[in-house]
C-alpha cells in the first residue's frame, strides 16, 4: 500500500517490485531527482515562514487604511494592471482547480499528486473563508474614508447578529482574511514541493496574485498577509503528518 504523501520518500536500494510500481520514480542523480519533484519543505520551515507573515500582518494594521486609500487613488501603469488582474487566477479557487487539473494530466504521478495540491490550496481558502464565519471586517470599497482600522472590524459571529450590519451580513463584511491569498500562497506552496526548478516562478504568480486583491479593492494588506501565513500553517500541518524526506539517488515510493 502507498501511503498519500509517501511518494518523495528515497531509497537507496528499492526492490524490483518498488521500481516497477513507481514509473516516475526513477532519477539517477540529485539533479534529475529534484527535476521531478523531490523536495518538500520542512515543518520549521513552513512555520517560520507563517509566523513571519502573521507577525506582518499585525505590523501592517498600523497602515491598512494608508495602503487601502493609496490603492484608491492610484492606479497601477498600463501592462502591469492587465497582469495583476490577470493573476487573480492563481488565486481563484475555480483557477486552482483547472491549475491542478493540468497537472495531473502533465504529471507521471498523474492523481497521487492531486489531493496534496487540493489541500494545500483549496483547503487553504476554505479555511479563511472559516475565520470569516467569525470576524466580520468591511471591504475597503465597502468602508467610509474617515473610518478607522478598528471600525473596519464590525463584528464577532456574525452569522449570528447579521442585523448588526448595514445590509446584512454578506460579501462586503468578509474582507478577513484574503481566501484568495490563502489559495494563492498553498499553491505555491504545493507546486514548489513537487517541482522545486519552477519555485521562483510559483513565488511571483502568488506576489501578483496578492497585489491583485489590493488593487481591486477587495482586502486590506493585512488580510493578505494573514491569508498567506494561514497557508503556511497548513502546509506545516499536512508535512508534520505525512512523513516527507529529503531527495536521494533513487526515488521510490514507501510501500507498508
Amino acid at each position: 500500500m502507498i501511503r498519500l504523501g509517501d511518494f518523495f520518500i528515497c531509497r537507496d536500494n528499492p526492490s524490483p517490485m518498488t521500481t516497477l510500481s513507481s514509473p516516475l520514480c526513477h532519477a539517477s542523480d540529485a539533479t534529475a531527482a529534484e527535476s521531478i519533484g523531490c523536495r518538500p519543505p520542512s515543518v520549521s520551515r513552513l512555520i517560520i515562514c507563517g509566523s513571519c507573515f502573521a507577525i506582518a500582518a499585525i505590523l501592517a494594521l498600523s497602515i491598512d487604511r494608508t495602503v487601502a486609500l493609496w490603492f484608491q487613488d492610484h492606479r497601477l501603469p498600463g501592462e502591469l494592471a492587465r497582469l495583476v488582474r490577470l493573476a487573480e487566477i492563481f488565486g481563484w479557487g475555480g483557477g486552482a482547480a483547472l491549475i491542478i487539473l493540468t497537472a495531473t494530466q502533465l504529471d507521471p504521478r498523474r492523481w497521487r499528486i492531486a489531493l496534496p495540491l487540493a489541500i494545500h490550496s483549496l483547503g487553504a481558502g476554505l479555511a479563511a473563508d472559516t475565520i470569516k464565519l467569525f470576524i466580520a471586517r468591511t471591504r475597503p470599497l465597502a468602508t467610509d474614508h474617515s473610518a478607522t482600522v478598528s471600525d473596519t472590524f464590525v463584528g464577532a459571529l456574525p452569522l449570528l447578529n447579521t442585523s448588526a450590519f448595514i445590509g446584512g451580513y454578506g460579501h462586503h463584511v468578509q474582507s478577513f482574511p484574503s481566501a484568495h491569498a490563502a489559495t494563492a500562497v498553498g499553491l505555491a506552496i504545493a507546486l514548489s514541493s513537487f517541482y522545486p526548478r519552477g519555485r521562483w516562478l510559483f513565488t511571483i504568480f502568488a506576489g501578483l496574485a496578492m497585489l491583485q486583491r489590493l488593487d481591486a479593492h477587495a482586502h486590506y494588506l493585512s488580510d493578505v498577509l494573514a491569508g498567506a501565513a494561514l497557508a503556511f500553517f497548513l502546509a506545516a500541518i499536512y508535512a508534520r503528518f505525512n512523513n516527507y524526506q529529503q531527495p536521494g539517488p533513487n526515488l521510490v515510493p514507501k510501500i507498508t
